[in-house]
C-alpha cells in the first residue's frame, strides 16, 4: 500500500460517496478528507474545506483566484469529469497549481444519452408516458429517428462518439465546430455547416461544446427562430450555453416542439414553470453519470494525483 503525508480533499459529492474510489483513494493518500456532508460547497465553505489541502480531486467545484489565496498549501487540482470551466487555469498557473485532467473519460456515457433523447423526442415516449400515467390514452407515436437531419454543435469527443453511434440510423448529419476537421468530415460523410445552418435544416439540433465566453447563451431566441416549429433541441453539454428563459418562451409559443435538458444554468435548476413544461424531457445533468463512465472518470482523477506527486517522489 503506497503512503503519503500529502492531505488530500475531496469536495465532490458524489465522488465522496463511492465507497470504491473512497477505498483506492485511502489506499494512496491516507490522509484524505471527502465531503460527507453531501452539501455542494461554494464560497467560505469551500475555502475553510480546501485551505489545509495539498491536492483535490473537484467535481463542479468553483477553483479561481479567490479560493487559491485561501489555500497555500495547494499544488494540484484534480478533476472528476471532463468540463473545466469551473476551473480558472490562468489562476492556476499564477499560483502554481497543477490542473489534472483527461478529455472524454465519460464521452460514451454522455453521447447514449444524447441518443436516448434523441429516440425519446423522435417517438413521443415521455409525453405518451406522461399522458398515459395521468389517465389520457393518447396514440402518437411521433416520427422515426432513422434519415432525418441531425445538428451537432461541437464535434469532440462526444460529439464524433454521437456521430458514431447515429451510423445505424442513416441520418444526414450537419456538423459546426470552430476547429479545422475537414479530413474527419469528409471521412464520415458529414457536411460542415455554419451555425445558421445547422439551425434552420435540422430535425434535431445537439449541443456539444465546452462553455466558453464564446459559447455562452449561444442558443438563445434568435437561433430557436431559425429552427423548424417539428424541430427539437438537446443540449447535454453545459447549463448557460443555453440562454435557459428563451428556451422556455420558445417552448411555450411553440416555436419549436420539444427539448431536452441534462444541464441548467443553475443546478438544481429553480424554475419550476419551465421543469413543468410538457415539451421539456430534463434529467438532474446524468449524461456522464453511468456506473462505467463514474468509475472511469474517479479513477483518472486518482491517477492524476499518483503521477504527480509521484514524480515529485512523494508518494512512496
Amino acid at each position: 500500500m503506497a503512503t503519503s503525508k500529502r492531505i488530500i480533499v475531496v469536495p465532490s459529492i458524489s465522488f465522496s460517496r463511492d465507497h470504491y474510489l473512497k477505498t483506492r483513494l485511502l489506499d494512496a493518500f491516507p490522509q484524505t478528507a471527502f465531503n460527507t456532508e453531501g452539501i455542494r460547497l461554494r464560497d467560505e465553505q469551500l475555502r475553510a474545506f480546501m485551505k489545509d489541502a495539498d491536492g483535490a480531486i473537484v467535481g463542479v467545484e468553483q477553483i479561481d483566484e479567490t479560493l487559491l489565496t485561501s489555500c497555500p498549501r495547494l499544488k494540484i487540482v484534480s478533476k472528476y469529469g471532463v468540463g473545466l470551466d469551473n476551473i480558472d487555469r490562468v489562476a492556476c498557473e499564477k499560483f502554481g497549481v497543477a490542473v489534472g485532467w483527461t478529455g472524454g473519460v465519460n464521452q460514451l456515457s454522455v453521447a447514449e444519452q444524447t441518443l436516448g433523447f434523441m429516440l425519446a423526442l423522435c417517438r413521443n415516449l415521455y409525453q405518451s408516458s406522461y399522458w398515459l400515467k395521468s389517465g389520457q390514452w393518447v396514440k402518437n407515436g411521433g416520427f422515426q429517428l432513422s434519415g432525418k437531419i441531425i445538428g451537432i454543435i461541437g464535434v469532440g469527443h462526444i460529439g464524433k462518439e454521437l456521430i458514431r453511434l447515429l451510423k445505424p440510423f442513416d441520418c444526414t448529419i450537419l456538423v459546426n465546430d470552430i476547429l479545422d476537421q475537414d479530413d474527419y468530415y469528409e471521412a464520415h460523410s458529414l457536411i460542415k455547416s455554419s451555425k445558421d445552418r445547422v439551425f434552420r435544416e435540422s430535425d434535431i439540433v445537439t449541443i456539444h461544446t465546452p462553455l466558453t465566453e464564446e459559447t455562452r447563451y449561444l442558443v438563445s431566441i434568435a437561433s430557436l427562430a431559425l429552427m423548424k416549429k417539428t424541430a427539437f433541441l438537446i443540449n447535454t453539454s453545459r447549463g448557460p450555453v443555453v440562454n435557459q428563459n428563451e428556451l422556455k418562451e420558445a417552448l411555450q409559443r411553440g416555436m419549436i416542439a420539444g427539448a431536452a435538458l441534462d444541464v441548467f444554468e443553475e443546478e438544481p435548476p429553480a424554475d419550476r414553470e419551465l421543469l413543468g413544461l410538457p415539451n421539456l424531457f430534463c434529467t438532474p445533468h446524468i449524461g456522464g453519470n453511468a456506473f462505467e463512465a463514474v468509475r472511469a472518470m474517479g479513477l483518472t482523477a486518482i491517477k492524476h494525483l499518483e503521477d504527480f506527486y509521484a514524480s515529485e517522489g512523494s508518494v512512496a
